[in-house]
């Protein structure tokens, strides 16, 4: 379904990522780890459009989309959340929602304006889907509230809810467990398999919290300073040395 070929980011004479290869199958939940500054939220940006790779390309359901724009790769069924929350603050948690539905509401400038009956229709079947999609994740009770009135753990589900509202095929999560506690990360690794199997979507994941991403991955691939160290099922990336002496450092490794 996707796939990075050969993808390298250069920022001057820095490189950020060099000849990156992934592939996410249909319905997979598959992992990309490192440690810090390794370059995965650099490989998230050049798959969703942020950035438009040095060298070589990214291609989703065997179309090229390297370099396009990020609302188009959306629109390809693509979505991603982000390492730091970007909630819409002054909206409402059900208006949040909303704003991502707009993408698939096929509403023209006029309509909209006008408020034409064609409108009003999509737009009350949008509200319909949004608070079907936060009942389905236990949301739905502060559908009125202000999103960042919610506790962190559930801004993080609003997030991901408002990235489902897209309709995507596949969703790409940055580090959706940052900042939670214990009983907030078990119920993230539960809430990532219910999400692909109701929505039968495949799901590539960053994630330094280990028991989560070895808790709910197939796959996983390991950057250091740009550079893929290892690939393979989460029992082989926890024996691997050169992963081991990457996140602790050779000596203490």
């Amino acid at each position: 379904m996707l796939s990075a070929n050969h993808a390298t980011m250069r920022f001057g004479g820095l490189t950020a990522v060099s000849d990156f290869n992934m592939t996410v199958g249909d319905g997979e939940i598959v992992g990309l780890i490192g440690p810090n500054g390794a370059g995965k939220t650099t490989a998230f940006n050049m798959i969703t459009g942020v950035y438009r790779p040095t060298e070589g390309s990214v291609s989703y359901n065997g179309a090229n989309i390297t370099g396009l724009a990020p609302h188009r790769i959306t629109a390809l069924g693509l979505a991603r959340t982000f390492q730091n929350i970007r909630l819409f603050r002054e909206m409402s948690v059900l208006e949040n929602v909303l704003v991502a539905s707009n993408l698939r509401m096929g509403i023209d400038f006029f309509s909209s304006v006008l408020h034409l009956p064609g409108y009003l229709k999509k737009e009350r079947e949008a509200r319909e889907r949004a608070l079907a999609l936060l009942d389905s994740v236990g949301l739905a009770e502060h559908a009125d509230d202000q999103s960042t009135s919610l506790p962190y753990g559930k801004q993080r589900r609003l997030e991901i809810v408002r990235a489902l509202a897209t309709k995507p095929s596949c969703l790409l999560l940055d580090e959706p467990a940052a900042g939670m506690n214990p009983q907030e990360s078990r119920e993230l690794m539960e809430f990532i398999l219910k999400i692909r199997d109701q929505y039968g979507i495949s799901i590539l994941l960053i994630e330094h919290h280990m028991q989560v991403v070895m808790g709910v991955c197939a796959r996983m691939y390991v950057l250091e300073y740009g550079v893929t160290i290892a690939e393979g099922t989460p029992e082989e990336i926890r024996k691997n040395q050169r992963v081991i002496d990457a996140y602790l450092g050779a000596d203490n490794a």
